[in-house]
C-alpha cells in the first residue's frame, strides 16, 4: 500500500471531544477515539464507566452535551447504511409477538424503506444470516419462545442481513451459553475477514486478548486505546479499575481479572 492508498484510508470511526452528561454529572467525558477498519475493538471499563452510553451517543440514540460521532468522514444521518447495531439483550420486548425470521427481516428495512414489503430476495437474505448464526431451524418461532442464547443469536442475524461496514455489539456475550459464545466469537472472525469493524462493549477482561485486536479502556474517560498487544497492560487495566485488578499467574494483561465492581 502505498502513501496515497494510506492517506485516503478514512477511519471507520472516529469520535471527537465527545461528552454525555446526566444531572450535569458526565457519564462519558471528553472522549476522543479513532478506530481503523478491519479491526474487532473491545470496550471495557467498570460498571458505571459509560461504554454503553458512548456508543449510543455516536449513534444518536440519546443526547449528547458536547462533540461529535463520524462514521467513514460521514456524521451518522449519511452513514446509516454503513452502520449495524446489536443492543444489549435486555432492552427488548421478548414477549412481542413476532417470529424470528420477521426479526431479522427488520434489518433490511433501511434498505427497503418502510413502505415497500419483504419479499422473496429479502426473505432468503434473512435465512441466509439466521444458517450463519445457527438459528435457520428457529425461523418460524415466536421469539418468546426463544432461549438466552437464541435471542442473541437473532440480533446478531438481523445485524448480519444489514451487511454494515461498521457493527456495534452492546455485551453481546452476557449470559450466554458456551455454544452462543462460540458462534459470536466466529461471526466476529468472519466480519473482520471481511473488512468490516467490530465495536464491542465486553465485560470479561480474560476473553479480550482471544477475541479482539484492538481494545478500549474506558472509566469515563479514555484510559487508553489501541491494539490488545500495546494497550491491554496491567498499568493500564490499574488505572482504568482503579486498582482493583489481579493477575491469574505470570501471562500477564490477558489473565487479568477485574475485581469489585
Amino acid at each position: 500500500m502505498n502513501d496515497h492508498q494510506m492517506h485516503e484510508r478514512i477511519p471507520a470511526l472516529e469520535i471527537d471531544d465527545l461528552t454525555v452528561a446526566y444531572n450535569s454529572k458526565p457519564a462519558i467525558w471528553d472522549v476522543d477515539l479513532t478506530v481503523p477498519e478491519g479491526v474487532l475493538m473491545a470496550i471495557v471499563g467498570p460498571n458505571g464507566a459509560g461504554k454503553s452510553t458512548l456508543i449510543k451517543a455516536a449513534l444518536n440514540l440519546i443526547p449528547r452535551s458536547a462533540g461529535t460521532a463520524r462514521f467513514y468522514g460521514k456524521p451518522y444521518a449519511q452513514a446509516r447504511q454503513l452502520v449495524g447495531y446489536v443492543p444489549q439483550r435486555g432492552s427488548v420486548d421478548w414477549d412481542f409477538p413476532t417470529s424470528v425470521i420477521d426479526v431479522v427481516t427488520m434489518g433490511l428495512y433501511g434498505r427497503l424503506g418502510w413502505l415497500k414489503r419483504p419479499g422473496r430476495r429479502e426473505r432468503e437474505l434473512a435465512l441466509h444470516a439466521l444458517d450463519q448464526v445457527g438459528m435457520a431451524d428457529f425461523a418460524g418461532r415466536q421469539i418468546s419462545q426463544l432461549s438466552g442464547g437464541q435471542q442473541q443469536r437473532t440480533f446478531l442475524a438481523r445485524a448480519l442481513v444489514q451487511d454494515a461496514s461498521i457493527y456495534f455489539m452492546d455485551e453481546p456475550f452476557a449470559a450466554v451459553d458456551a455454544v452462543t459464545e462460540r458462534a459470536i466469537v466466529a461471526i466476529l472472525r468472519t466480519l473482520r475477514e471481511r473488512d468490516k469493524t467490530v465495536i464491542v462493549v465486553h465485560h470479561d477482561l480474560q476473553t479480550v486478548g482471544d477475541y479482539f485486536d484492538w481494545v478500549t479502556l474506558l472509566n469515563v474517560e479514555v484510559v487508553a486505546s489501541g491494539p490488545v498487544k500495546q494497550v491491554f497492560t496491567a498499568d493500564n487495566l490499574r488505572r482504568t479499575y482503579g486498582g482493583r485488578v489481579s493477575f491469574l499467574g505470570e501471562s500477564g494483561a490477558h489473565a487479568a481479572v477485574a475485581t469489585g465492581d
